[in-house]
């Protein structure tokens, strides 16, 4: 079984995706991981990579490919992408939300090192709605597609209020009833 894990920011995607894919003895991918890595390369920060992508399209493809790649190759594992619903379409399809003042405050605290232009709380929150709206932008000029619209999925969790054990408890839940 493959298990895609996508959300909003903050609401602990690659966390939650960790714990899965331990609890489960699958492997675990991350195209978070993959933007670091490219933001690193470039000397940019996400979301200044985030704004390149808009009129780079090399950085999606890249990103992409990774997916598409793994989706065809790979079974038994997790990967928390905000597009891995749509590139891995034979997957369990998950959606975390959480509310944007608790995704702000996860954020500052938990003080990502290629984010620098999180200095403060408020500046945190406001470049998660800036990213928000680069993303929706992009994906929908490339893809025709809203990764942030539920309908997408197979299960929306709110993480607002959760732990990251009670997320993954829920997930792999739903695995063992599919199966």
């Amino acid at each position: 079984m493959i298990i895609t894990i996508s959300g909003d920011a903050g609401s602990g995607k690659s966390t939650v995706a960790e714990i899965v894919s331990k609890k489960l003895k699958y492997k675990h991918y991350s195209v978070g991981d993959f933007m670091r890595i490219i933001s690193r390369k470039r000397g940019l920060t996400l979301l200044q990579v985030s704004e390149l992508a808009e009129k780079d399209e090399s950085i999606d493809e890249e990103l992409d490919d990774m997916q598409i790649e793994l989706g065809k190759f790979e079974d038994h594992f997790v990967l928390d992408s905000r597009l891995g619903f749509h590139f891995v379409p034979k997957s369990l399809k998950v959606f975390l939300k959480v509310d944007v003042k608790e995704a702000a405050k996860r954020i500052f605290n938990h003080k990502r090192r290629l984010e620098e232009e999180n200095k403060t709380l408020e500046a945190t929150l406001e470049n998660i709605k800036k990213r928000k709206k680069s993303e929706l932008h992009r994906y929908k000029k490339y893809y025709n597609l809203n990764p942030y619209d539920k309908k997408n999925y197979d299960l929306v969790i709110d993480t607002t209020n959760n732990i990251a054990e009670q997320t993954a408890d829920e997930i792999i839940k739903a695995v063992k009833n599919n199966k």
